[in-house]
């Protein structure tokens, strides 16, 4: 049940990742966030996000991580959390910024993020 409950947790402290990174830029674009706020403002409503992401991420990897039980190796944590991310990140993108679209490079990048869990998982 740990790789499960990894799983969840791992996408859970993403999506405040993700938002910490740029959900800025779409608050300032919905005119939730002036244009003018000053940076550090802007660090700081970042630093609330990513304390959330932290207390999702760092159970995640405890609880996933085979040396506590859980069904994971370091290296296998790593690129699961990678490849959460950038499917998040994605889906952030295409769904609140219209602009931006994929590419068939992004797909073929995709393809490689898959390789790279197959060949981590590879005994």
């Amino acid at each position: 049940m740990n790789f499960l409950v990894t799983i969840v947790l791992l996408v859970i402290s993403n999506l405040f990742m993700t938002f910490a990174w740029y959900g800025h830029l779409k608050l300032q674009e919905m005119k939730i966030l002036p244009e003018n706020t000053p940076l550090y403002a802007v660090i700081l409503l970042s630093w609330l996000f990513a304390l959330a992401e932290y207390t999702f991420m760092v159970p995640a990897n405890k609880f996933g991580y085979k040396g506590n039980g859980g069904a994971y190796s370091l290296m296998q944590l790593k690129v699961i959390q990678e490849v959460i991310s950038l499917v998040i990140f994605t889906l952030f993108t295409v769904v609140l910024f219209k602009g931006e679209q994929l590419h068939w490079n992004h797909f073929a990048a995709f393809v490689c993020l898959i390789l790279a869990v197959f060949f981590v998982f590879l005994k």
